[in-house]
């Protein structure tokens, strides 16, 4: 998962936290809110009542001994005013209910309030129905909730903006320094501007960790260049020196068959020099990009060459490749080789009888290219590492790789951008997709 994306659902789900408590609590605060309004409202009505009964008097409410009670059409409110117990004293706000003489019953928030008038004390009521407090609790719920989610909206998309732009040299370095590069071959350091101290270290942490990879591949390819250069020398005169044996007369036959063994040793490292300078000028990039060639033909050049090879191993070969393909910017002396050390490795490691089929398809953007066989086939584990130098397989008893064929085509195929997919079951054959990009393939 991306750290963006941890970022944004981390933030979503504290939102989502604060919601859920929102919801939890928001009614219990509008309650304590518009019960705390009632009371203060209920506080002002109490004291105008008092200043009235100061500046005119009790006979304002109160005559004869007789109580005073006040209510609104529908009950919502009232006033009460009688005359108590002049020990009786109450100084309250609360919740109550009263009955009236209809029979109902309603809860009121009351307040209470006892006062001395000319050695008389008096009571008075204020009530508020409880039902006209909730029906503006729900309103200030639904608006506060609606409040909120406005609000988490906003903090939500200025979240994403601001983890996107904090992140933005993160994803510069990765793309650039990273993704962006092609290995082994990088290119010069370009500093990512940002204000983050920890994007800084890591931007220069990275270039110093690839100034080393590069520095190394350098070192490696230089040495297998000037090594394969060196060693074909001395092969060569040895090569040369064992030949002249052979022209002695008095060479006896087990020398001869000593000195073949040689010669047979000396090709083959011969052979294995060629093949890493081959793999050292492709890395290197010493070969041109120049040719057309049609792929038929260029398939027909591997058969005629391997040819006698399917003969002996009764091997059928087929090919179905459209006749109007061709290759443009390419190599052909690489691609040969290519198609011949796959094509080679299908016959090597075939049975008697066995067959190579060769197709060709179009996909999305791109062709493919596949070379199948019924052969002895590979270890699901041994896919990942058949493409390594010097990793050797033995697939049979009686053959042996040295490692070198298939590094050879992957490195031609990454010269020209082509990918490569492997499906192989053991004892069932294997199968070669190269994927070669449109731009390599012109139908004409």
């Amino acid at each position: 998962m991306r750290l963006r994306t941890k970022l944004t659902l981390f933030n979503a789900i504290s939102k989502l936290v604060i919601v859920v408590l929102f919801v939890l609590l928001v009614p219990v605060l509008i309650r304590n809110i518009s019960s705390n309004y009632v009371d203060s409202k209920l506080t002002k009505q109490k004291n105008k009542l008092l200043q009235i009964v100061k500046t005119k008097g009790i006979e304002t409410y109160i005559e004869n001994g007789e109580s005073y009670g006040s209510y609104l059409p529908l009950k919502e409110e009232y006033i009460s005013l009688e005359e108590v117990d002049p020990n009786y004293f109450s100084d309250t706000i609360k919740r109550d209910k009263r009955m009236f003489s209809e029979g109902d019953t309603l809860e009121y928030r009351i307040l209470s309030h006892t006062f001395k008038v000319k050695n008389h004390n008096y009571l008075l009521e204020i009530g508020k129905s409880v039902d006209t407090l909730d029906e503006t609790s729900i309103p200030l719920q639904s608006i506060a909730f609606q409040v909120l989610l406005g609000m988490i909206l906003l903090t939500i998309l200025a979240d994403q903006f601001y983890s996107n732009y904090v992140l933005k040299p993160l994803r510069l370095i990765i793309k650039t320094k990273l993704v962006g590069q092609k290995f082994p071959n990088f290119n010069s350091y370009h500093k990512v501007r940002t204000t983050t101290t920890d994007f800084e270290y890591l931007d220069i942490s990275i270039h110093k960790m690839v100034e080393t990879i590069a520095d190394k591949f350098h070192k490696e390819r230089e040495f297998i260049s000037n090594a394969s250069h060196e060693l074909m020398t001395p092969i060569s005169i040895l090569q040369s020196k064992i030949e002249n044996m052979f022209e002695e007369e008095d060479i006896n036959d087990e020398l001869k068959v000593r000195l073949l063994e040689m010669q047979k040793i000396l090709n083959r490292l011969k052979s294995i020099t060629k093949t890493l300078l081959l793999i050292s000028q492709i890395e290197n990039e010493q070969f041109l990009k120049e040719d057309k060639v049609s792929v038929t033909e260029l398939l027909q050049d591997v058969y005629d060459e391997i040819s006698i090879r399917l003969q002996d191993k009764n091997i059928g070969y087929d090919i179905s490749v459209p006749d109007n393909w061709n290759l443009v910017n390419v190599n052909k002396f690489l691609l040969f080789n290519l198609f011949f050390n796959l094509i080679n490795n299908a016959i090597k490691y075939n049975r008697e009888g066995g067959y190579i089929k060769i197709t060709a398809t179009a996909g999305h953007n791109n062709f493919i290219i596949s070379i199948t066989d019924n052969g002895i086939g590979i270890d699901a584990e041994s896919i990942p590492f058949i493409f390594n130098r010097f990793k050797k397989f033995r697939q049979s008893l009686q053959q042996d790789s040295f490692g070198l064929g298939l590094p050879i085509v992957k490195s031609i195929a990454e010269f020209h951008d082509i990918e490569i997919e492997v499906v192989s079951e053991k004892e069932v054959g294997s199968a070669f997709k190269l994927i070669l990009p449109a731009i390599l393939i012109v139908a004409t």
